[in-house]
């Protein structure tokens, strides 16, 4: 029986390994705002700097579109890592080319570099083969730990790992093993809580998860185009007026597997949209015309929790609310909290929710907080990612 090389398989003692990581990180006013992304690539990096591995480290940060754009430069997270790891980390002034094989030439065991922006380069999102053969030649393995990326076909996550010994890291082990076992033998009652804007991203999911869950608690906007479909009056609260008819089939695909679909029974309603913003709370649909809903209630953020105490696992992927503006915080920060005090295995599917829990404070509470908000969701969704997929098997 094949099995998923790992990066404990390789042996890396005075070699290249090129390593890639997902630093896509944000930054306001010159500062990283949450290095969740740095942290989580430390074991691995840890782990082969104690082997003797020189270690290259590569990246993307946001959409340069194939274009040098200094605001999108690695630099910060180099200084970061430099930081958690008590040692120095090169940035390299480019991810291939001269300045890219100057770098990595003049590493010892145990150094670290990291290449700069992935994406400063068109070759990465065209999964280029020429570019993939470029970031080969500056390795002689190669280890994805970034599983934020795994969705993605590129060069760093799909074709490169066609060209060297192509193995997991930590952090991507940990992502495959914790959603995994979610999926293929969670310990019941398995409950998934999810949240954001648009049915439309997560019809697959749901479906998906009413198969293998015990039951859905829904909240933030999407909870409205239900309600819509349910024949209730949301005021004007965000509705997918061209989901309601997916939103009432999932509706029913649920009645007809016995699976509950819980949906707020009280929502906190405002005119306008701001941190300062006149509030109240409407029960049942009276949501009058002219308000919105940006929030769950306080008696369905008590029901969630009553719902989730029963719960040995759960998953939790979207805010339940305008969590980023505080009148419209406490849904979203009542159910982290929730999950906190719960004897269960607890998931945070990426995304928004690990903000969230970090801003309830409630994050080493949690069993697991995925780093990947698009790649958990394609996961959950029963997908094949690219960046695993590529990934060597033994025997």
């Amino acid at each position: 029986m094949s099995r998923r090389l790992g990066v404990r398989d390789l042996e890396v003692a005075g070699r290249r390994v090129l390593v890639r990581v997902d630093f896509n990180v944000p930054i306001e006013d010159g500062e990283i705002t949450d290095d969740t992304r740095i942290r989580a690539a430390v074991p691995t990096v840890q782990h082969l700097r104690g082997r003797g591995a020189r270690v290259v480290l590569a990246s993307h940060r946001g959409r340069p579109n194939g274009e040098r754009v200094s605001d999108l430069s690695l630099g910060l997270a180099a200084a970061r890592l430099s930081l958690l790891l008590g040692c120095p980390v090169e940035l390299a002034a480019d991810c291939v080319g001269p300045d890219a094989e100057a770098a990595v030439d003049r590493l010892q065991d145990g150094d670290v570099v990291l290449l700069e922006n992935l994406r400063f380069h068109a070759g990465e999102e065209a999964n280029d083969d020429a570019f993939a053969a470029e970031l080969a030649s500056l390795a002689e393995a190669y280890v994805n730990d970034a599983f934020g990326a795994a969705h993605r076909a590129h060069a760093s996550t799909d074709k490169l790992a066609k060209l060297l010994p192509g193995a997991a890291g930590l952090l991507m082990e940990s992502e495959l093993k914790h959603l995994g076992d979610m999926l293929d033998s969670p310990d019941r009652p398995f409950l998934a809580v999810l949240g954001g804007a648009k049915v439309s991203d997560k019809i697959a999911v749901i479906s998906r998860l009413l198969d293998v869950s015990d039951g859905i608690l829904i909240g933030g906007a999407m909870a409205y185009t239900f309600l819509v479909a349910m024949g209730r009056h949301v005021g004007d609260s965000l509705v997918e007026r061209d989901k309601v008819d997916v939103a009432r089939d999932l509706l029913k695909q649920a009645l007809d597997l016995g699976k509950p679909i819980y949906l707020p029974i009280d929502h906190v309603i405002t005119q306008e949209f701001s941190a300062d913003a006149d509030t109240r709370v409407a029960y049942r649909d009276t949501i009058e015309d002219g308000w919105q809903a940006l929030d769950i209630g306080p008696a369905t953020c008590d029901m969630y929790g009553q719902i989730l105490a029963r719960a040995k696992t759960v998953v939790w992927n979207g805010p339940l609310g305008v969590y980023e503006l505080e009148p419209f915080a406490h849904g979203t920060m009542g159910v982290a909290k929730a999950l906190s005090t719960l004897d269960a295995t607890t998931i945070i599917g990426g995304g928004d929710c690990v903000a969230a829990v970090e801003m309830a404070g409630v994050a080493d509470k949690m069993t697991h907080i995925s780093t990947g908000g698009g790649a958990s969701l394609e996961f959950l969704e029963g997908k094949e990612l690219p960046g695993i997929a590529a990934l060597s098997e033994v025997e």
